[in-house]
C-alpha cells in the first residue's frame, strides 16, 4: 500500500470514528454556535465606547474562527494520542507499515475538515446576526481564508500531538491544552486588540503562532484593515497576510514535525 493509500485508510477510520460519537458531534459544532449566539449577537460590539468589543463586528470573525481553530486540534488529537496509549494501540500500530508521520497527517486532515465546516459555519451565522458591512468576502479572499485554516489546523493537531505524548493521561491533556489556549486566545490579537495591553508586552504577543493567524485572516476578511490596525505602512499593509501566511507555515512545520517526533512508536 503506498503513503497516500495508507493515510487515507487511517483518515477514514479516524472520520468514522468521529461521527459514531454523536456527543462529540453535537458539542463540537454547537461550540461556534454558541460563540457567535453570545458574543456577536447579545454582547454585541460598541465601536462608538470602549472596552473589550469596541471594533465593528466583522473584527472579530478572525477570533471567532481562531477559537475553534486552536480548541479543536488541541483536544481532539491530544486526547487521541492519549487513549492510543492506554489502550496500546500505538504497539499495535508499529507493527504496520502507517508511520507516526502518516498517522499525524490523517488525523489533522480529518480535523481541517471539521474545523472548515465549523468555519462555514461561523461565517454563516455572522452574516446573518451582524450582517456583511464591515466583511470582504470576495472568493479569493475566502479562499486565502481556508490556506489559513488548514495551515493553523496543522500546526495545532502537531501541538496536540505534543501534548498527548507528553500528559500521563487523557485528562492531563485536557487540562494542559485548556491552560495553554486560554492565554493564546485572548493575547494573540483576536479579540483583546494590541493598544489594550500595555506597550511593553504587546511585543510578546508575536510569540503567538495565533497571532499571524488572526491577524492575517483579519487582513483578508475585515473591510477596515489599514495600517492603522497593525501599525505597517500604506505599502506594507497590502502584501502583510503573505507575510502571516509564510510564517504560520513555517511553525506549522516545525510543530508537526516535532509532534510526529513525539508520538510514541510502543506503549
Amino acid at each position: 500500500m503506498t503513503t497516500t493509500g495508507r493515510v487515507r485508510a487511517e483518515a477514514t477510520a479516524a472520520w468514522h470514528s468521529f461521527v459514531r460519537r454523536r456527543t462529540a458531534v453535537f458539542f463540537t459544532f454547537l461550540f461556534p454556535v454558541i460563540l457567535v449566539v453570545i458574543f456577536a449577537v447579545l454582547v454585541q460590539t460598541n465601536p462608538a465606547g470602549g472596552g473589550l468589543f469596541s471594533q465593528p463586528p466583522g473584527y472579530y470573525l478572525p477570533g471567532y474562527l481562531a477559537t475553534v481553530v486552536l480548541f479543536t486540534p488541541l483536544s481532539r488529537v491530544g486526547s487521541e494520542v492519549a487513549r492510543h496509549r492506554d489502550g496500546n494501540r500505538f504497539e499495535k500500530l508499529a507493527t504496520t507499515p502507517l508511520t507516526r508521520a502518516e498517522w499525524l497527517l490523517a488525523h489533522t486532515l480529518v480535523n481541517v475538515v471539521i474545523i472548515g465546516v465549523a468555519g462555514l459555519l461561523i461565517l454563516g451565522l455572522m452574516a446573518l446576526a451582524t450582517g456583511t458591512a464591515n466583511l470582504a468576502l470576495a472568493p479569493t479572499n475566502l479562499a486565502l481564508v481556508a490556506v489559513f485554516v488548514a495551515v493553523a489546523v496543522a500546526l495545532f493537531c502537531g501541538f496536540g500531538a505534543l501534548l498527548g505524548s507528553l500528559a500521563d493521561s487523557q485528562d492531563g491533556v485536557i487540562a494542559a491544552s485548556n491552560t495553554i489556549a486560554l492565554p493564546l486566545l485572548f493575547l494573540s490579537n483576536t479579540f483583546v486588540t494590541l493598544d489594550m495591553l500595555p506597550a511593553w508586552f504587546r511585543p510578546v504577543t508575536n510569540l503567538s503562532p495565533l497571532t499571524y493567524f488572526a491577524t492575517g485572516v483579519r487582513q483578508l476578511t475585515y473591510s477596515a484593515f489599514g495600517p492603522d490596525t497593525v501599525s505597517l505602512s500604506a505599502a506594507t499593509v497590502h502584501d502583510y497576510w503573505l507575510t502571516q501566511l509564510a510564517v504560520l507555515s513555517v511553525l506549522a512545520v516545525a510543530f508537526f514535525a516535532a509532534g510526529a517526533y513525539a508520538i510514541p512508536r510502543t506503549d
